[in-house]
């Protein structure tokens, strides 16, 4: 195996995104020549896989649709087997800028996993209605479990060292918000640190993500659930068998 620890995974999950999939890793590419990309095609109906190759990444392709979490899971699996001492993830939709990709990445100087934050007073990043009501309570929550204060607990703009790679090739669920709050909360159980810094977003390249008044409804309780699961599983782990 070769030696990869001065190298950085960059895993970029993508679902049908053939319009911004090859813009995003030709970004990546150019911000340092120590990045290497690997986009799991997550299913795509379309060119997705076509337009990642010819941008310059390697391409895994699912066979059916998993969701983030899935694809996530199989970019650390693959992180973990060739030996990467890094990964990051940056979303395909050109959201995640890689010029910020280093400041992500420094966090994992004194943490083992380092979250790109949107509500850390950098940028104009801004939410909402019920989704930034679900945001805040979730950050609070998070920060308790965590010890430190974390306000952007959903951003899937974050980076792992070798110890959370391993954790979440271990476990990282694919259901809804699974692969950001379940993930993190598991990983914080299992004794990892965390830490965050400010990061800038940038709007979508192409496409729109669904979110209205009912999404955004939706997006409250489903995020309450979410944290409610991602406690209990941890509270249940740590009890004592009789």
């Amino acid at each position: 195996m070769s030696d990869l620890s001065e190298r950085v995974l960059v895993i970029v999950p993508a679902w049908n995104e053939e319009r911004n999939v090859g813009h995003t890793v030709r970004e990546i590419l150019a911000a340092d020549d120590r990045y290497d990309v690997v986009v799991v095609d997550d299913g795509s109906t379309d060119s997705t896989a076509a337009e990642a190759r010819a941008a310059g990444a390697e391409v895994l392709e699912l066979p059916f649709n998993l969701g983030v979490g899935g694809a996530m899971r199989t970019g650390f699996t693959f992180a973990q087997r060739r030996g990467y001492a890094r990964a990051i993830q940056v979303d395909a939709d050109g959201q995640h800028n890689p010029d910020n990709i280093a400041t992500v990445l420094r966090g994992l100087d004194n943490a083992d996993i380092s979250i790109g934050a949107r509500f850390a007073d950098v940028g104009n990043y801004v939410v909402r209605g019920p989704r930034r009501w679900a945001m805040v309570f979730l950050a609070a929550v998070v920060s308790r479990v965590a010890r430190v204060k974390l306000t952007d607990v959903t951003s899937g703009f974050r980076a792992a060292n070798q110890r959370a790679i391993a954790q979440y090739v271990r476990y990282y669920p694919a259901e809804y918000l699974g692969d950001t709050l379940d993930s993190l909360v598991e990983a914080l159980h299992a004794g990892l640190r965390v830490v965050q810094v400010p990061v800038a977003m940038r709007p979508r390249m192409h496409g729109k993500p669904s979110q209205g008044v009912i999404g955004s409804t939706v997006y409250l309780v489903r995020s309450v659930f979410a944290i409610s699961l991602a406690l209990m599983r941890g509270a249940l782990r740590r009890r004592p068998r009789a």
